[in-house]
């Protein structure tokens, strides 16, 4: 492949993550839009996607790879995704999506605590920066309610960065057949609430389910599949803001629903310093290891 060619291949990458980060920003309206329990809003968006992740990997002719990295991403995929669903039932878009955008800062910790990754001191100074960005949102929330949403989302964002540090540089079949098998979990778990509960199949029920499933979780991730070939970790942290800063935006624009003032000042805490951090490491990998 030549350079020009390299290039075409990273502008597509580039434009299929943020795609994908415009896509999952939707799901904030979306799952609040459903008048459904969130088990069942989780496992009606999980057996669509898995359709779909099943139709996908059968056209690209890949083979189902059921090995244990797979099972794992699936496991914690499955709890990541059921939690934020859950979560955005119980407190502000804006909350859950931010607090989950924590999860590079949890990935640090895990790999620091289990794996005894050497921790440098912009880790340090990151690590205490987003805790105090993200303490300012449990001062807001201080109803019950809220707590439990704002610890949905809390526990939400740690799953997801287990998955990644267990998952780490898996080929693209394991990926792919791990993201099937976690999309199939979260269903298999919701099952008994789907056919429990007497559930409303109005119009908008039913179009929101389908576009959670199709649009807002199948499709970027295939996206961000696709793309992690080609676009480095950086540019997916930096093109990756856009969703906690789009979900609250379009939820305010349909419904109303605003963070209040310590949640507005803690998300930015947030968002600006696991940027600037991200952008940091990028530089200094680049000054140390030269291409």
């Amino acid at each position: 492949m030549n350079e020009v060619q390299l290039q075409k291949k990273k502008n597509i990458a580039l434009a299929q993550v943020v795609l994908s980060s415009l896509l999952f920003s939707t799901g904030g309206l979306l799952i609040k839009s459903v008048p459904w329990p969130s088990l069942a809003i989780s496992g009606g968006r999980g057996i669509i996607a898995t359709i779909m992740m099943l139709i996908f990997i059968k056209k690209k002719g890949w083979k189902f790879r059921f090995e244990k990295k797979a099972f794992l991403q699936a496991f914690f995929m499955a709890i990541t995704l059921t939690l934020f669903v859950a979560s955005n039932k119980l407190t502000t878009a804006a909350n859950a999506i931010v607090i989950q955008y924590m999860s590079p800062v949890w990935i640090l910790v895990i790999s620091a605590l289990f794996l005894r990754q050497k921790v440098k001191k912009t880790d340090v100074i990151v690590v205490v920066v987003a805790f105090f960005g993200m303490a300012l949102f449990f001062f807001e929330q201080l109803s019950g309610e809220g707590m439990l949403g704002n610890c949905l989302a809390l526990l939400s964002g740690i799953s997801l960065s287990i998955m990644y540090v267990v998952v780490g540089e898996a080929e693209e079949e394991v990926r792919f057949s791990g993201m099937m098998m976690g999309h199939a979990l979260t269903f298999l778990v919701a099952l008994p609430t789907i056919v429990t509960t007497d559930l409303e199949f109005s119009p908008v029920a039913i179009g929101c389910i389908l576009a959670l499933g199709i649009f807002q979780i199948w499709l970027p991730y295939v996206l961000i599949g696709l793309a992690m070939n080609y676009c480095n970790a950086l540019t997916c942290n930096l093109v990756g803001i856009l969703e906690p800063l789009l979900n609250p935006f379009w939820v305010f624009l349909a419904t109303g629903e605003a963070p209040g003032f310590l949640a507005l000042v803690g998300g930015v805490i947030i968002i600006v310093s696991i940027t600037v951090w991200c952008w940091w490491n990028d530089k200094v990998d680049k000054k140390e290891n030269p291409a």
